[in-house]
């Protein structure tokens, strides 16, 4: 199975607006994918389209290799939802929540009675299963949301918005939470527009403006083909004009700017050579004090996409 999730000219319009525009989206199989676009993007229609809550005008869509049509229940039963902003009734108790929701999937009562408590410890409401939920913190409800994705042991988990309304801590659950998703092999499609946190825990991301996606790798290979080049900060123990001159031969170095102790080394590759500029430096003499790599982080990267299809600033 290569693909998750596959889409082709996925559209969905409400009157005048087009909400997403000709959507073709891949997400390989075991990849922890980033959905990400400002708001009103087109992230959360996608999603909903995706879990067949929404009907799209144009396209088709492929989940674990199977085409979906409309509302199409058995071919969602591999698949782990948790929608932006879950609400649940505040009078259950969490493990009465899970319970539920396990009867519907069809799980007996020996499935619900070995998954359940596996569920609520993985994501650290073991000791609170037995509390209202209406007594629960947000990050609690946050992470019971994520249990209930789990609770059908899917190939496929879709999080809208995990971390949104968190506080750090809770933000911080979240990611290990992903994390350990990730490693039990499961391909998990995450919409976010907190732009660090698909940084640290996805593989790959597709960037959604205006419905329209902008790009769609792996990171590394969207940092390599729009980031701009890396800057290098070395600070030396004394002052050198030979050093300076030496750097400036080397063939990924664009410019080196001596400011007394301090070099400002440009690059023309986003490559790690801080080994090679640490080699040259010592070979002449040179003692390094410290050193500092400055490429462009995911924040520029969007920004550098949106701008260019006449986002805000």
């Amino acid at each position: 199975m290569k693909h998750a999730i596959e889409t082709v000219g996925l559209t969905k319009r409400y009157g005048s607006l087009t909400a997403v525009n000709k959507l073709d989206l891949k997400v390989e199989h075991g990849t922890v994918h980033g959905f990400l676009g400002p708001n009103g993007a087109g992230k959360t229609t996608t999603i909903k389209i995706l879990m067949g809550l929404l009907r799209p005008d144009e396209g088709t869509i492929k989940i674990l290799d199977r085409e979906i049509r409309g509302d199409t229940p058995e071919a969602r039963l591999k698949v782990g939802y948790m929608p932006e902003l879950p609400r649940f009734p505040k009078h259950l108790k969490g493990w009465e929540l899970l319970d539920i929701y396990g009867k519907m999937y069809g799980m007996t009562t020996q499935q619900r009675g070995e998954q359940i408590p596996k569920l609520l410890e993985m994501v650290g409401l073991k000791g609170r299963e037995k509390d209202l939920i209406g007594k629960y913190s947000k990050g609690m409800q946050q992470r019971l949301g994520i249990a209930q994705a789990l609770l059908n042991e899917p190939e496929l988990v879709i999080l809208d918005e995990p971390s949104l309304g968190l506080d750090p801590v809770g933000m911080v659950e979240v990611r290990e939470l992903v994390r350990e998703i990730a490693k039990e092999g499961r391909t998990v499609f995450l919409s976010s527009h907190l732009l660090f946190e698909v940084e640290q825990v996805c593989t790959h991301i597709t960037i959604i403006h205006k419905g329209v996606a902008l790009a769609s790798d792996t990171i590394q290979n969207i940092y390599s083909k729009l980031s701009g080049s890396s800057t290098l900060h070395v600070e030396l123990a004394t002052p050198s004009d030979i050093i300076v001159e030496a750097l400036k031969k080397l063939s990924f170095v664009s410019d080196v700017t001596p400011d007394g102790n301090m070099l400002t080394i440009e690059l023309k590759t986003n490559d790690d050579v801080r080994p090679q500029i640490s080699q040259e430096i010592t070979k002449l003499g040179g003692v390094i004090v410290s050193m500092n790599l400055k490429g462009q982080t995911l924040e520029d990267v969007f920004m550098q996409l949106i701008t260019k299809t006449g986002g805000e600033k």
